[in-house]
């Protein structure tokens, strides 16, 4: 059994992209810039802006953070993102989720330029992910995650049964339209399963590929699992166990102690998936740069 270390490899990827960077500005003088925008005070937004702006920089990207109060006018958000589009220093905008309730997040989606919209999430990448257009797009940044893991770990994919646990737009929806594509690390059949699925274990254990994204702790168990199957956990779930000096531990959606001893590879949680969103950010971000300034 092989545990998919995601920290590792997202810190080797910070290193190659950190070699891009350097290499990109040494021909055209200039580097990727990456804007985040939060509205509100929301502490795990703040944390997760942070590390995101920390590792930009890192890897000698420039990094913005605009911090906007809570109670923020949609249409004051709106007019800083127009801004952002006409810039052409900058070229990833996100807008770091949740928003505050007064504010429409479609309509923020809807306005930032698709070709700065480095979270994949524009209905125009969407669309293109659905199509197959992968050079016209950008891969929303936890199943693009998911599908460098695969391939650096060299899983077999080509004509596997891949099953989603999940339909949410950010993982399950674009993970289970890239795992349909013809690439060199996807190329399935693929099956997805969600609160409306009848016997989901029957499904589950049909898996080659076995990917859970659907905000249970620990909802995988062993009898829902094949022998050999690869497992992804894309769940971040806070428990609480008394033995620990917060009072709480992270957990995935797959029970890692059950199904561990009888896949062939998985992902830990923490340490799995996670790691590889803001690697996968940062590399959609120089991947625009790179669009805009012709390399």
């Amino acid at each position: 059994m092989v545990i998919i270390d995601g920290k590792k490899v997202s810190v080797d990827l910070q290193q190659e992209l950190k070699a891009g960077v350097e290499h990109d500005r040494a021909k055209t003088g200039k580097v990727p810039g990456l804007v985040v925008i939060i509205v509100g005070q929301d502490p795990a937004s703040q944390v997760y802006v942070r590390n995101k702006a920390k590792t930009c920089k890192e890897i000698g990207m420039n990094s913005t953070v605009i911090e906007l109060p809570a109670e923020t006018p949609q249409q004051e958000l709106l007019e800083r993102i127009e801004e952002l589009n006409a810039d052409p220093d900058v070229h990833g905008i996100l807008v770091q989720q949740p928003l505050p309730r007064h504010i429409d997040e479609m309509a923020v989606t809807l306005a930032i330029d698709p070709k700065k919209d480095v979270d994949g999430f524009h209905p125009v990448n969407v669309g293109n992910l659905v199509l197959g257009h992968l050079d016209q797009c950008y891969i929303s940044c936890t199943p693009y995650g998911i599908l460098e893991l695969l391939g650096r770990y060299g899983i077999e994919t080509k004509g596997k049964h891949c099953v989603v646990v999940g339909r949410s737009n950010i993982v399950g929806k674009p993970m289970a339209n890239l795992m349909l594509q013809k690439l060199e690390a996807t190329n399935c059949t693929v099956t997805v399963c969600h609160s409306a699925s009848k016997d989901i274990p029957s499904l589950t254990r049909q898996a080659d590929i076995l990917i859970a994204a659907i905000g249970k702790a620990r909802f995988i168990t062993a009898d829902m699992v094949k022998p050999g199957a690869v497992v992804i956990d894309v769940g971040i779930n806070r428990i609480e166990d008394s033995s620990t000096k917060s009072g709480f531990r992270l957990v995935g959606d797959v029970d890692f102690d059950q199904v561990s001893p009888i896949s062939s590879a998985i992902t830990p949680v923490p340490g799995g998936v996670g790691p590889m969103t803001i690697a996968m950010l940062l590399k959609n971000t120089l991947q625009s740069f790179r669009r805009s300034s012709g390399l």
